[in-house]
């Protein structure tokens, strides 16, 4: 075993004291001074030397912790701000959210209405934008149903009272919501928003400022750029004349002060390169109504970063919807609908921490489901992507079509460079058959 004499700030970091160390250092000191002095558990001097060390230890922890509240790495709490002003990137706050009632009116009987996730509603003045979180689906029997709502802006202006989310923007509903006739939705919060007083995480502060560019024109500072837009989830930059595109054979291999990029162009010619922008589903990705739209909002964010006549070409991607197919064997006893929802919640997780071209992994499925309590085996278990597609030719209106591929047992979802692979709660791509084992 090896005995440690450095304490301190070391070449290996910060060596904290141990309180037993800090005792015997101290019984030490009283044997010089005191020769022959009672140290015995039950004499006062010992007690004495016992209640200083335990506070020079916690002073010792102090000065750890103030030690590491030097490097981003390893601070937190308001050492980690204090390092986030150093850098110009502060902490950022948190989107309200709530729940609204939604009412249907006026609906056709036998006819279902459905309000989609991402539905834009909005406040009394002064405005305030929401969006929902899943889908909600009416009739004339079942009229009213509840549903999560997100602030579209983070902040504590998301922060408002009961009965102030008066109704669908009018903008969005115009566009989305046309075929609906007579029939409208009324909704009410019956409770106030909450949670835009609060900060992010630490940890997800941390990431931001570890990843945060040192060089106004590079790879990192342009997906910076997007990346703090609200909303953006990733993005994926392309350079066909390699000026930002560090794998092309002739990067860095030119005069930034004679030439533009890696490739000769005239005097007053543009170049542009590609921002791929994968963003969450309840931001629009043009300005619809009082929300902004995620398009405008990188545009502008990336302006900032570019030099002069060099543009960005801002492209959204591939929202891929994932599902799956499968027989669920369970244990008898077992609660079939609590399973099921639990395996919905935890694919839901797994595939949002997914990124631009991140396949969706068979062995990460089937872990979703097997290690759920009560999970006897999952058969027949095939993925399936959901792309969008119109119909062939046709006399009159194009009908859209929902087309599910659907791969082989044991096959992953590959996605493409410009694919992002989502998976929706409540959605129909989801085909699971419980049975008892």
């Amino acid at each position: 075993m090896t005995t440690v004499t450095d304490y301190g700030v070391t070449a290996d970091g910060f060596v904290l004291k141990p309180v037993d160390v800090i005792l015997s250092e101290s019984f030490d000191r009283a044997r010089a001074a005191f020769p022959g002095a009672d140290l015995t558990s039950t004499s006062a001097l010992r007690k004495i030397l016992e209640t200083a060390a335990a506070e020079d230890g916690e002073l010792w922890k102090r000065l750890e912790d103030l030690y590491y509240g030097n490097f981003v790495s390893t601070a937190t709490g308001a050492t980690l701000d204090l390092l986030g002003e150093d850098t110009g990137l502060e902490r950022a706050p948190l989107a309200s959210t709530g729940t609204v009632t939604v009412t249907l009116d006026d609906g056709v009987e036998g006819r279902s209405y459905v309000l989609p996730q991402g539905a834009v509603l909005v406040t009394t003045d002064p405005v305030r934008a929401f969006g929902t979180v899943a889908p909600v689906v009416l009739d004339s029997r079942n009229a009213t149903a509840d549903v999560g709502v997100v602030a579209f802006e983070p902040g504590p202006d998301g922060d408002v009272d009961a009965d102030t989310i008066t109704g669908i923007d009018p903008t969005y509903r115009s566009i989305y919501l046309a075929d609906f006739g007579p029939a409208d939705f009324t909704v009410t919060n019956p409770a106030a928003t909450t949670g835009g007083t609060k900060d992010e995480s630490d940890g997800t502060y941390r990431g931001r400022l570890l990843g945060i560019a040192r060089n106004l024109w590079t790879v990192e500072a342009v997906a910076q750029a997007a990346l703090g837009v609200g909303g953006v989830l990733d993005v994926v930059l392309s350079d066909p004349l390699g000026g930002v595109d560090v794998s092309q054979s002739y990067f860095d291999l030119f005069n930034f002060d004679q030439r533009a990029f890696s490739s000769e162009r005239r005097v007053g010619q543009p170049y542009f390169f590609t921002v791929v922008v994968a963003h969450d589903f309840r931001w629009p990705w043009h300005t619809t109504g009082p929300v902004p739209g995620v398009f405008e909002r990188v545009s502008a964010a990336v302006d900032a970063v570019r030099p002069i006549g060099i543009h960005a070409n801002i492209v959204e991607a591939d929202h891929i919807e994932v599902g799956v197919r499968a027989t669920l064997v369970i244990a008898p006893g077992s609660d079939g609908v609590a399973l099921l929802s639990s395996v919905r919640r935890r694919l839901a997780t797994d595939i949002a921490a997914l990124r631009l071209g991140g396949d969706v992994l068979y062995a990460q499925v089937v872990s979703a489901f097997v290690e759920q309590p009560g999970v006897l085996d999952v058969q027949g278990l095939h993925l399936r992507r959901a792309p969008a597609a119109f119909g062939r030719i046709t006399f009159g209106d194009v009908p859209f079509q929902r087309v599910l591929a659907e791969g082989a047992v044991g096959e992953n979802l590959v996605m493409g460079p410009t694919e992002l692979a989502t998976f929706v709660v409540d959605g129909d791509a989801f085909d699971v058959t419980v049975v008892t084992g």
